[in-house]
């Protein structure tokens, strides 16, 4: 199997990553998970070193303060990189993202056993099979019009632009030069689609279920929103010359997982 590892950003999670990190485990057992943690106040962090403790899978790295999303997975996708991993997997910690999904995930997976796999997958709530659980509304109107904008904006063949459940191979993040990012907040999707995309990546979307927290804040604001409309905007402008020199390649949503 290659190497795996699930990075989950954690701020004031304490009541959420003990049971992601568990249900990680048991979904996937071999692979290994690094909280990233941006020195919660509510120990989180103290919790998460509990638990790497009595598990020599689970890692724990500590950062000084909240700098955002963004930041959080640049340092997990360094540490990642540095330890030798071959996939590496962007996961929220509270939940929203099923661990029990993971294995549909990886394995639409670039790997010596399917050379035909991606080089990225996208967990993906907008294609066939895919879907939310708890959401008003006015929340999907957000997300959708959200995924809608990018897509158009920057020509992406992705349905779910800013979807947060991904996989990577290690030799992806380092052709879509991941550390050159520089959104803090979930703009920081838009921005690893977008530089797949650019660099000929082969993407696929594959149907997740996503189930709304049900403990702890959620940390989407106002800011974020107003970050990421602002950088498509500007990325959308700078990219049109090179979008009208050539047709975009075909992103391919995996079919629906039969119940």
């Amino acid at each position: 199997m290659l190497r795996t590892l699930v990075i989950i950003p954690t701020y004031d999670e304490r009541e959420n990553v003990g049971s992601i990190v568990g249900r990680v485990r048991a979904s996937v057992p071999d692979a290994d998970v690094l909280v990233v943690d941006d020195n919660s106040p509510d120990g989180t962090g103290e919790l998460a070193d509990a638990l790497a403790a009595t598990d020599a899978s689970v890692h724990v790295l500590h950062r000084t303060g909240k700098e955002g999303l963004g930041a959080a997975y640049r340092a997990g996708m360094q540490w990642a990189l540095d330890a030798g991993y071959d996939v590496i997997v962007e996961m929220d910690a509270d939940g929203s993202h099923q661990p029990e999904q993971l294995p549909r995930l990886l394995g639409a997976v670039r790997s010596p056993d399917s050379p035909a796999g991606a080089d990225v997958v996208l967990g993906s709530r907008w294609v066939d099979g895919g879907g939310v659980v708890n959401w008003p509304a006015r929340r999907r109107l957000i997300s959708r019009g959200g995924s809608a904008y990018s897509r158009v904006a920057l020509g992406l063949p992705v349905r779910d632009v800013t979807g947060g459940y991904r996989a990577f191979t290690a030799d992806a993040l380092e052709r879509l030069h991941y550390e050159r990012t520089e959104s803090q907040g979930y703009c920081f999707q838009i921005d690893m689609t977008r530089r797949a995309h650019d660099v000929g990546l082969r993407i696929v979307e594959v149907p997740i279920t996503f189930v709304e927290r049900e403990r702890g804040a959620s940390k989407m604001g106002g800011g974020i929103v107003v970050e990421a409309m602002l950088r498509v905007t500007l990325w959308g402008l700078a990219g049109l010359p090179r979008r009208f020199r050539r047709h975009p390649s075909p992103v391919e949503p995996e079919p629906a997982a039969r119940a």
